[in-house]
């Protein structure tokens, strides 16, 4: 009997040996991991395993009576593992050998138990399926962590086609696909269009590195001046767009107007001089309500913008019907 065990530990390392009892003479290395047992010998087989099908079966005799039938059962450990089962009668003893496996548990069974390929007979196909299964994880994560990367490269791509590369703000791309969602969605929001006076005289005076800094320090007093779910475009040269999302109040615009142009006054340091320049700014409403188009409502702010410019700059005016006649608004 010792020689059989030697030899049934290496075809089939998931076996155990009953007596005629039906109680365990030997146990397979494999077995003893999923009962978690440290000796299984001399405890009764179904006290170890419960035999879910057929369930008739309460005793060594009925098991031997469908020996060579498919046996369904489950270890009546914590996990209760399923299991499948044969069980071959001993010539001489009344004794049997049962082989188990796992069937389709096998995945949470190796999870469970921590199982390797030494925990099979070298000819399992579970131990190929093993491979598969290990070689299908890692080229999951594999794929994972690429669409990862891809995703990361898709976004910052996203971002940087909407963002303008010396300011940090969004871009005239951006506010394309801005403004038509908000008007979509019936938001309410107000419109600011913000150029700057003698910037043209930085630029040709004191040179381009002049001009970059001033407007990367409007860009500043332009974030600072909003909110983090509003929007600051660069749309030009040195164009501006902001839009307030529910802010549609005038004197609440007017109000916020009035601190950019006065920020936006202050002389910029640059080397040994200054850069002097200000802020005209046209304003448009949308409330949110009735039919409303991108174009005529940047339209409407230029209007107003170039309203400020002729009435001498560094101001401001609201957009009204009347300036289309020639007149402004201010609060």
């Amino acid at each position: 009997m010792q020689q059989l065990t030697t030899i049934l530990d290496v075809l089939c390392p998931m076996h155990v040996v009953l007596d005629d009892t039906g109680h365990i003479t030997h146990a397979g290395p494999t077995v003893e991991k999923l009962t978690e047992c440290a000796d299984l010998k001399d405890m009764r087989f179904l006290e170890v395993f419960e035999l879910c099908r057929p369930r008739s079966v309460t005793n060594m005799k009925q098991l031997l009576a469908v020996a060579g039938v498919k046996l369904h059962l489950r270890t009546r450990s914590e996990n209760q593992t399923g299991l499948k089962a044969i069980l071959v009668p001993l010539p001489d003893n009344g004794g049997a050998v049962v082989n188990l496996s796992f069937g389709i548990s096998i995945i949470d069974a190796v999870r469970d138990y921590a199982l390797t390929s030494a925990d099979f007979a070298a000819t399992d196909l579970t131990v190929e399926m093993l491979y598969l299964v290990e070689a299908k994880s890692a080229a999951m994560e594999a794929s994972r962590k690429l669409n990862q990367r891809l995703q990361g490269a898709m976004i910052a791509a996203e971002e940087q086609a909407f963002t303008d590369t010396l300011t940090g703000l969004k871009n005239r791309r951006a506010l394309e696909h801005i403004l038509p969602r908000m008007l979509r969605e019936q938001a309410p929001f107000g419109l600011m269009q913000i150029d700057l006076d003698f910037f043209k005289a930085v630029n040709d005076t004191m040179g381009h590195a002049a001009g970059d800094q001033v407007l990367q320090r409007v860009a500043r007093v332009l974030v600072e001046s909003s909110r983090d779910d509003d929007c600051v475009a660069r749309v030009g040269g040195d164009e501006f767009v902001m839009v307030f999302q529910r802010i549609t109040n005038p004197e609440t615009l007017g109000r916020i107007a009035r601190r950019i142009i006065s920020e936006i006054e202050k002389p910029l340091p640059f080397k040994d001089e200054f850069c002097n320049v200000s802020a005209s700014i046209g304003i448009s409403l949308y409330q949110g309500t009735g039919e409303a188009d991108v174009d005529q409502l940047l339209a409407d702010a230029d209007t107003a913008l170039y309203a400020s410019k002729h009435q001498g700059r560094a101001t401001f005016t609201i957009f009204s019907p009347k300036l289309r006649e020639g007149g402004a608004t201010h609060p």
